[in-house]
C-alpha cells in the first residue's frame, strides 16, 4: 500500500512539471508515424434480425394508350371448292296449262277390206280356267261357272278337263281313270259344275271348263268333221280358245 501511494505522488508531480514546461517551451518536431497495427480477426456475424412488416400494395397504374394498328397482311390463297350440296326437294307442280284449240278434222281414211266370215256359233263358245283347286273323296267339289244357263243345261253341252297346277302339259278330259285314281263330272246345273273323285287333295289341280250352247251343236259335224271333244287342244284350236 505504501508503494502505491508513493507512485501516484510521483506521477502527479511529473504532470505538474510538464504543464509548466509547455507554457514556456517550443514543441519539438513530430516523430515518425508509427506502423499500422495488424487488422484484428473478423468477428462472428450476428444473428439476422426479424423480417419487417410488408408494406402496403401500391395503387394500380393507369392503362397505357393503345398502339397503332399494324400493316394489313397479304391476302391468303383461295381455299379449295367445297363439295356440291344435296339436291333440293322437287318444287310443287305448276298449274295445268290452258287446253289448246281443237285441231281440224283429218280426211276420212279409205274403207278396209271385208274380213273373212266366221264360222257360225263359234263366238258363243266360252272357256273358263279355275286354277289350283282340290278334290275330295267325300261329297264333291263345286266349280262356279256363271256361263252355264238353263238353255245350256237343256240344249248345250259342258266339257271339263284338268291338269296338275304349274305344268304345261295337255289337259286330261273327264271322266279320267288311273289304276287307283278317278275323277269325273258328278253333275252340272245353272251356274256350276260338281266334280267327284275317289281320293282327296287340298289343292294343286287346274280345271278347264268349256261351255257349248245348243245352237252350235248342229254345226259341229259340218264345220269341224272328226273333231275329238276329249282333246282340249283340238277344241281350243277349232274354236279359237286360249290354251
Amino acid at each position: 500500500m505504501k508503494k502505491s501511494k508513493l507512485l501516484l505522488t510521483a506521477i502527479a508531480l511529473c504532470c505538474l512539471s510538464l504543464g509548466a514546461c509547455k507554457k514556456s517551451t517550443t514543441p519539438g518536431p513530430q516523430g515518425p508515424k508509427g506502423d499500422v497495427g495488424a487488422t484484428g480477426e473478423k468477428g462472428d456475424t450476428g444473428p439476422q434480425g426479424p423480417t419487417g412488416a410488408t408494406g402496403a400494395t401500391g395503387a394500380t397504374g393507369a392503362n397505357g394508350t393503345n398502339g397503332t394498328n399494324g400493316a394489313k397482311g397479304d391476302t391468303g390463297a383461295t381455299g379449295a371448292t367445297g363439295a356440291t350440296g344435296a339436291t333440293g326437294a322437287t318444287g310443287a307442280t305448276g298449274a295445268t296449262g290452258a287446253t289448246g284449240a281443237t285441231g281440224a278434222t283429218g280426211a276420212a281414211g279409205a274403207n278396209g277390206k271385208d274380213g273373212v266370215d266366221g264360222k257360225d256359233g263359234n263366238a258363243n263358245i266360252q272357256s273358263f280356267l279355275l286354277s289350283n283347286r282340290g278334290v275330295t273323296l267325300t261329297g264333291f267339289t263345286r266349280l262356279a261357272i256363271p256361263a252355264i244357263t238353263q238353255d245350256i243345261v237343256d240344249k248345250g253341252i259342258v266339257l271339263v278337263y284338268f291338269r296338275v297346277t304349274g305344268q304345261t302339259t295337255s289337259y286330261y278330259s273327264l271322266p279320267y281313270n288311273e289304276t287307283d285314281r278317278s275323277i269325273s263330272v258328278s253333275n252340272y246345273g245353272v251356274g256350276y259344275v260338281d266334280i267327284k273323285a275317289n281320293f282327296t287333295v287340298a289343292s294343286g289341280l287346274d280345271f278347264r271348263v268349256v261351255v257349248i250352247p245348243g245352237s252350235t251343236l248342229g254345226s259341229l259335224g259340218v264345220n269341224h268333221p272328226g273333231l275329238n271333244l276329249r282333246s282340249f287342244s283340238e277344241v281350243a284350236s277349232a274354236f279359237g280358245l286360249r290354251n
